[in-house]
């Protein structure tokens, strides 16, 4: 436990008076963003989605192209356009912008790579034949496999500034630089980013985990729901997941028209600081 002796008051006691970023006038009013079951045990069931629009605010934005590597291919044909048209979009607002930004991660665990973990245990020791090989948790091409897709890979100029990595976590944050610091995490930072778009693959793993650790860094999250593609049954349940807890979920359509027509570059630092793990702003 942390030794924070802040008193804990009732939600009453606690909007009685003025609070640092937080407009008070707006506390008290119904959620726009909220529905109940008017049947239902205390309204249940209830249902969320974001209370933000990407267009509601000036941004500092990056793409996060999550496991577009050769070895997922046959995975990622459906999505592969929508995949080239954002990076090309992003591409040309950065060319205008100092607050837009592209990451490119490649899943990279090996079975013979000295890790030993949770997610070894949870798919289990079998299906690593090599003529039909069925466990999920492994890269079976070797590096090969681990080479982001031709189409909307990084160039020399993007490897050299260090946005093509590579990760052994499902999340795109879950890789360490030499001081124990998020590796994403901190490129994100330098650039005062606030807001990650998130494509690739797979829905219910790593863009799941990724949507859920941006959003506890401090992000902003949208997951575009045509260009993000699974393996499994899970496709669907993962977006509505998403869309209901941590994330909007958009069309390559609604993120591209953003770009356009909408996007303005905030200033560093106007709604997330980079001092905290969590995002919150400083002072």
């Amino acid at each position: 436990m942390t030794n924070d002796q802040t008193p804990f008051r009732t939600l009453e006691e606690a909007v009685a008076e003025p609070r640092p970023h937080r407009d008070m006038s707006l506390a008290a009013e119904p959620m726009p963003n909220y529905s109940d079951t008017p049947d239902g045990p205390h309204g249940q069931p209830i249902r969320f989605w974001a209370a933000w629009d990407l267009a509601d605010r000036p941004r500092r934005i990056a793409l996060l192209v999550d496991d577009c590597q050769e070895e997922y291919r046959p995975y990622a044909g459906e999505i592969l356009p929508n995949v080239e048209r954002l990076v090309e979009a992003f591409r040309v607002a950065r060319s205008g912008s100092d607050g837009v930004a592209i990451a490119w991660s490649a899943w990279s665990r090996m079975f013979d790579d000295g890790i030993s973990n949770a997610m070894d245990r949870w798919y289990g020791p079998r299906g690593l034949r090599p003529e039909q090989p069925e466990n999920a948790a492994y890269v079976f091409t070797g590096a090969a496999g681990l080479e982001p897709l031709e189409e909307i890979a990084p160039t020399q100029e993007e490897r050299d500034e260090g946005w093509f990595y590579l990760g052994k976590h499902l999340d795109m944050f879950w890789t360490f630089d030499e001081q124990g610091r998020s590796y994403l995490d901190e490129k994100l930072k330098a650039l005062h980013i606030d807001t990650v778009v998130i494509v690739g693959l797979w829905t219910d793993e790593c863009v799941l985990s990724t949507a859920y650790a941006a959003n506890s860094r401090g992000y902003d999250v949208v997951v575009v729901r045509d260009a993000v593609a699974t393996a499994t049954a899970l496709h669907e349940t993962a977006l509505e997941v998403a869309n209901g807890t941590v994330s909007k979920v958009l069309t390559t359509e609604e993120v591209l028209t953003y770009l356009e027509n909408d996007f303005a570059t905030g200033a560093p630092g106007a709604v997330k600081g980079t001092s905290f793990p969590d995002g919150r702003r400083e002072g």
